[in-house]
């Protein structure tokens, strides 16, 4: 099994503990080291790069960050990112956030800055992973236009944009979360396994009231999957292993 998308950094008092738990089951996790308010690139990556045998980071600038428009904290994450560009499997999150971003000013600086990393990414030639929320539609018009492998991470928008998003060459990830969002279920039942990889979105997402989500919950949303295609799961879990490999060229 692989997590396609979690946030290990969040976990600052027992991260090692969650670590060496996932690393009993799972083949690898992809962490998406975005800045986000006072969690900031270059100290979440000091936090697991003892750990990037296991954790595949990407690097990104998160659209609820990105709607206040601040560039001298954009260009120190472009120079972050251009630092470790041999060492990233992909740029992200970034995206748009319009259930946060309500102001014309602030969704306007989301899409700059998102158009930016765009821009960032096809300059390196990396895959990027995208936060689309109540913004699908616009967010996959804004990469069509440069051409990009994009991973809509723990999607929750409609059937018929995902079959776009799909339909354009990119992937969706299917997140814990399949166990109560009915709009993650409709997907799960609608677009084919070959574009689904799964996802925890740890420590957010968690499948179990009350208790973070941790990667290790990445098997619950591998089940109800396996459930909603009517397949077996040790076919869902190879087949979306498959898809995360090829995506972030994974080194495994």
């Amino acid at each position: 099994m692989i997590d396609a998308h979690a946030h290990i950094e969040f976990f600052k008092k027992n991260q090692e503990e969650i670590i060496e738990e996932a690393k009993r089951k799972l083949r690898g996790v992809v962490d998406s080291i975005t800045e986000y308010r006072k969690t900031h690139v270059w100290k979440s990556w000091e936090l697991l790069k003892d750990y990037f045998d296991f954790i595949f980071p990407t690097l990104g600038y998160h659209p609820n960050e990105a709607r206040r428009g601040n560039w001298e904290k954009v260009r120190k994450v472009e120079d972050f990112i251009l630092k470790h560009q041999k060492e990233i499997f992909g740029i992200g999150e970034i995206g748009l956030d319009y259930y946060h971003a309500k102001t014309k000013a602030e969704r306007d600086a989301q899409r700059e800055i998102f158009v930016h990393f765009l821009e960032l990414a096809k300059e390196l030639n990396l895959p990027v992973v995208i936060h689309a929320r109540e913004a699908e539609k616009e967010a996959l018009e804004i990469i069509n236009r440069y051409d990009i492998p994009s991973y809509f991470h723990s999607y929750t928008g409609s059937v018929e944009v995902a079959r776009e998003i799909v339909d354009g060459g990119h992937i969706l990830g299917i997140s814990t979360g399949i166990v109560f969002i009915p709009e993650v279920r409709e997907v799960a039942k609608n677009i084919e396994i070959e574009y689904l990889v799964v996802e925890t979105d740890a420590p957010y997402m968690s499948p179990y009231k009350g208790i973070r989500n941790k990667p290790i919950f990445v098997e619950v949303a591998i089940e109800e999957l396996a459930k909603i295609k009517g397949m077996d799961k040790t076919e869902v879990e190879a087949v979306t292993e498959v898809n995360t490999i090829k995506f972030f060229s994974l080194p495994l």
